[in-house]
């Protein structure tokens, strides 16, 4: 027999505070001020923290996860070396070695309160290790995370002998989404072929699609408007995600006044990559240095739903991270200089409800009906929580306390000063 679980006093993300929650057989039965106990049912007393979804990372590579310095150290740091470097490890990939860092990677995800992950998998390699890898993966963590997998095809469905095949036989073996990365086929003409192919075979399996779009800083690159045609033409709306879009922070104005609404039109998701687009881009400047996120704000504005994405974490392109959304989103308020209150709380957003969204999850968020799923911060608020990139209090998932972590203090030793530091205490205007 399942136990209830009462959440006490929590904070909301929408700002109210004094809330109960009260969580039975995996879903959210009751929501609002002082609830009753039920008889038997556990209890956890959020003490007025912030109570939100779980974070969702609607853009990952768990086929590559914490496979940093393996074979080499990618020297120059760029993205066309990680890709070669890549290259010459996927020969040396085991299926067991895989799944041990997908493993590892998911328990880093879960003590973060990341409750789902858009990863991408290569299916270039004809053995398709990768695939059979993170299919188990997925079945494994199930209970405690929702592991949502693209068919990836790395070195171009077109450009890869036998590519399309195996992204097929991905798909057939359970592979979730269709993937594509135009802008690597070798021509701007064989990469628009590759957009119309993918969504058509998206379409034909009633599936969804997430394509690396645009991943440069040539202002030139098209793909995305591509993506959008396509995506009405097979009536994709809503389902169609273009990731990166990195190209758009180059290019001229008065294209983009014209594409953004060709993507709203189309009901494109769009996902950001904060911590990877300002690292790989910009490459062939020198200064002024562009640092090639996407036009988050003003496709916001023109309500496209944008997500962000963690990307990579100890890989061939990234040497850093480790699997905080917080992080993720402060980098994104910064780069985007999205430092208003409304404009933090979408950056919140972009790693918690909007992501969701990107990825049709169902039952996602807090209210009555939904899947008890969430995470208790150390945070009176989202914007405090991306300052502080707020202690993990507690992790629920289908009701159940999955993981529990320490409130962050330090205690100091100075002369005449109070003996401890309350950083969510905000100071006086």
């Amino acid at each position: 027999m399942t136990t209830a679980l009462l959440i006490r006093n929590a904070t909301l993300p929408d700002g109210r505070t004094g809330i109960d929650l009260l969580l039975q057989a995996g879903c959210i039965t009751a929501l609002g001020p002082a609830l009753p106990v039920p008889a038997g049912a556990e209890t956890l007393d959020a003490a007025g923290w912030l109570l939100s979804p779980p974070f969702v990372d609607a853009h990952f590579h768990m086929d590559a996860t914490l496979s940093y310095g393996l074979p080499r150290v990618n020297a120059s740091g760029t993205l066309l070396e990680g890709i070669a470097l890549w290259g010459e490890l996927k020969p040396l990939l085991t299926q067991e070695a895989i799944v041990e860092r997908a493993l590892a990677y998911c328990d880093w995800a879960v003590a973060r309160g990341i409750g789902a992950i858009r990863s991408h998998v290569d299916v270039c390699d004809p053995r398709l290790l990768a695939v059979e890898a993170l299919l188990h993966v997925r079945a494994q963590v199930k209970p405690y995370l929702d592991l949502q997998l693209v068919a990836f095809p790395q070195d171009g469905v077109l450009r890869n002998a036998g590519a399309l095949d195996n992204l097929k036989r991905a798909l057939d073996l359970g592979v979730d989404v269709v993937g594509g990365i135009p802008h690597f086929e070798r021509t701007m003409a064989e990469g628009a072929e590759s957009v119309r192919l993918l969504c058509e075979l998206a379409a034909e399996r009633g599936l969804r699609v997430d394509m690396h779009c645009d991943e440069s800083d040539d202002p030139l690159s098209r793909h995305v408007e591509t993506l959008a045609w396509h995506t009405q033409r097979l009536g994709l709306q809503g389902r169609v995600t273009g990731s990166h879009l990195t190209s758009m922070h180059s290019m001229d104005n008065y294209y983009v006044s014209k594409l953004i609404p060709l993507m709203a039109e189309a009901q494109l998701h769009v996902v950001a990559n904060p911590l990877i687009n300002i690292t790989l881009q910009g490459r062939h400047d020198t200064y002024p240095r562009r640092r090639g996120m996407t036009r988050v704000p003003e496709l916001l504005a023109a309500g496209v739903n944008v997500a962000f994405g963690h990307d990579c974490v100890l890989d061939p392109w990234y040497s850093g991270g480790s699997g905080d959304m917080l992080e993720v989103a402060s980098m994104g308020l910064h780069v985007a200089q999205m430092t208003g209150l409304a404009a933090m709380r979408q950056c919140f957003d972009a790693v918690t409800v909007n992501a969701a969204w990107a990825l049709g999850l169902a039952g996602y968020g807090l209210e009555v009906g939904a899947r008890a799923d969430m995470v208790l911060l150390q945070a009176r608020s989202p914007e405090e929580a991306i300052r502080l990139r707020a202690a993990r209090l507690a992790v629920v998932r289908g009701g159940r306390i999955v993981a529990r972590g320490a409130p962050a203090t330090m205690t100091l030793d100075l002369p005449g000063r109070p003996s401890s530091v309350d950083f969510t205490r905000h100071p006086p205007r």
